[in-house]
């Protein structure tokens, strides 16, 4: 047996990175099903069914959020403490987890594991993956026991848990909130919260350093101790796009939250103009990144869920917890579009000229979500009686391992609930990590064809 594991591993972790990464996760997703089927998992010692395990598990590594079944309810501690690790798991990357303990063990990492962990945390250069390692275990733990401590904290004193329930309600919710995956231990989230700024806004604060990615998150504590002098403007070029989009998505998105709920009796209408900014806000982190809801979902109107779909789709940060096509892809699709209407030759953004195949790759990664969006939502309407607006939402939710739902999760029959998981899985990947990773060789044109413009529009 342990010939047999030895061989399968060897097998998995010298494949192509980008196949790695795919084999991993789904390694890691087939332990975890397995595991939620045990009785001790379950909160009545009962065997939980593979399609509810296999569901919960691709949901929690893959940071996403949805469920089938209430989590507080269903699962045990011991069931609740296994979706907690899957999604720190998922959330921390397979391979940068395995980087580390391999550098932990050893002391170095070997080229074929800084390939892999190159792969997983997006950095740029083979020589930085180490220092990207440890930058993501640091602020991966930092952020998640200081925001765990505070909530901790706010639930003994400010609601009168015992110690030990608030350390790991607070701990849970924390790591939930950081790794992007809107998983609680109360059926409705965190309504009950809503009108407690002490604990939407830490778990808002975590979603969206979670959200931003780590080569953000690095980039920005490298510069922590520079002078005023080396601020935005030496800042790397996609740090800046992440840091300036997603400050205007979260700015638009609680606009358009406040605009269109302020009246709406079953969301934002009972609360008091700082309760709905606050909760606004709240519900605008949450749209493009975790699955936590301190409103009604199944009470905004239409309009909201439609550009929640939007927000959804774009996502977050790259090479962080958040899905989506990410906002660098929105932002150069936008300057590519901005350009070809201001009739210039080149892409540019912040001073900068934009690479051909980055805007290929933009545009590969957009069409690619679009049409995985379409045809699952499609595949959903032919099964499932629920509103065509809903079974969207839900698409896209899953999609870009948000989590948020209007509530029709549980009731999608069994081929549905299999197209959601693929949509899981293939969203946390990423389209362009999948396609790649099953591409068998890469093919180098070594001659032009020759050049010919068809008529478009």
């Amino acid at each position: 047996m342990a010939g047999r594991i030895a061989r399968v591993w060897q097998a998995v972790f010298t494949a192509h990175p980008a196949r790695t990464v795919v084999s991993a996760f789904t390694l890691v997703i087939a332990l975890g099903t397995a595991a939620l089927m045990l009785p001790a998992a379950s909160a009545d010692g009962s065997v939980t069914s593979p399609l509810t395990a296999l569901f919960t598990a691709t949901s929690a590594v893959c940071v996403t959020g949805l469920v089938v079944v209430d989590t507080a309810e269903h699962w045990s501690t011991v069931g609740e403490l296994l979706i907690l690790a899957l999604i720190q798991v998922g959330g921390f990357g397979i391979m940068t987890m395995a980087s580390l303990l391999a550098l932990l063990v050893s002391g170095r990492l070997r080229l074929r594991m800084q390939l892999t962990a190159a792969a997983e945390t997006k950095s740029l250069g083979l020589g930085d993956v180490r220092r990207v390692v440890l930058g993501v275990a640091g602020c991966t733990f930092i952020v998640e026991l200081g925001v765990g401590a505070f909530l901790a904290l706010r639930l003994r004193f400010g609601y009168d848990l015992g110690f030990g329930e608030a350390a790991y309600s607070g701990l849970f919710h924390s790591v939930s909130a950081f790794n992007n995956a809107g998983f609680g231990l109360h059926g409705d989230s965190i309504t009950r919260y809503a009108q407690d700024t002490w604990v939407t806004m830490p778990i808002a604060l975590a979603v969206i350093l979670g959200g931003l990615g780590f080569p953000v998150l690095l980039e920005l504590l490298r510069h922590r101790n520079r002078r005023r002098t080396t601020g935005l403007r030496n800042w790397s070029l996609h740090t800046r796009l992440t840091l300036v989009t997603s400050a205007a998505l979260l700015v638009v998105g609680t606009m358009l939250t406040c605009l269109l709920e302020w009246t709406n009796p079953g969301t934002l209408g009972p609360f008091d103009w700082g309760q709905k900014l606050t909760n606004g806000f709240f519900y605008s982190a949450m749209s493009r990144t975790a699955g936590f809801n301190s409103i009604d979902m199944g009470a905004l109107h239409a309009s909201t869920l439609l550009f929640t779909c939007t927000l959804m789709f774009i996502g977050g940060g790259s090479a962080g917890t958040a899905g989506g096509i990410k906002v660098t892809t929105f932002s150069v699709l936008a300057a590519a579009m901005a350009a070809e209407v201001r009739g210039e030759p080149n892409s540019t953004v912040m001073g900068r000229r934009l690479a051909p195949h980055a805007l290929r790759q933009a545009l590969t990664v957009a069409l690619l979500g679009i049409g995985l969006v379409m045809a699952a939502t499609l595949a959903l309407l032919t099964v499932t009686r629920a509103p065509a607006e809903a079974v969207l939402f839900e698409a896209v939710s899953a999609f870009g391992t948000v989590g948020l739902s209007t509530g029709i999760t549980a009731d999608i029959p069994v081929s549905g609930q299999l197209i959601l998981i693929l949509l899981m899985f293939i969203g946390r990947l990423g389209p362009i990590t999948l396609v790649s990773s099953l591409a068998l060789r890469e093919r180098v044109r070594r001659y032009q064809l020759p050049e010919e413009r068809p008529v478009i529009g």
